[in-house]
């Protein structure tokens, strides 16, 4: 297994930020519901990959509270409005931008579910964790000896098949 790589952690926090982003974009802004306070890094000014990593001066506690506050706001949005609520989402093309709030939720539901595992994969990147969670980790048995050599096989078989 690869050794943990503290530097990771920028990129876990900017899967929570981009989630963010998207939270306060499509169950905010499409339906009309501004977020108080949105996150800086959603200006036209910002590098467009800016919410994708945690920049130095932005702290854990920071995106994942500001992530929390947009979860909020998006729960007050589904809780308030009929899953026909119609909507315009500005930035898909015009043939496809107009939505309901059912769409939505299965648009962020698919976005989520696609981000939490990259998160996934992070995390196990950082500190070499996997599986379910503790006492149920839902993995093949194997102590660590077992995995390395797995992940030495994985590895060996992709560097042959990147070859042909």
């Amino acid at each position: 297994m690869a050794e943990p790589k503290a530097d990771l952690h920028a990129y876990l926090l900017g899967l929570v930020k981009h989630l963010t982003g998207c939270e306060v974009g499509y169950f905010g802004d499409t339906f009309g519901r501004p977020f108080d306070g949105p996150p800086g890094w959603l200006t036209e000014d910002e590098d467009p990959n800016v919410d994708m990593w945690a920049t130095p001066d932005e702290s854990r506690e920071e995106i994942i509270g500001l992530y929390l506050r947009a979860c909020a706001h998006s729960d007050a949005t589904i809780d308030e409005l009929p899953l026909d609520a119609g909507a315009t989402v500005r930035h898909w093309p015009a043939d496809r931008n107009q939505v309901t709030l059912h769409q939505i939720l299965v648009h962020m539901i698919a976005e989520t579910h696609r981000h939490a595992g990259h998160a996934d994969i992070v995390r196990e990147l950082i500190d070499g964790s996997a599986g379910l969670r503790l006492g149920n980790d839902n993995m093949a048995p194997g102590d660590r000896t077992w995995w390395q050599a797995h992940w030495n096989r994985v590895e060996s078989a992709a560097r042959q098949a990147g070859r042909g």
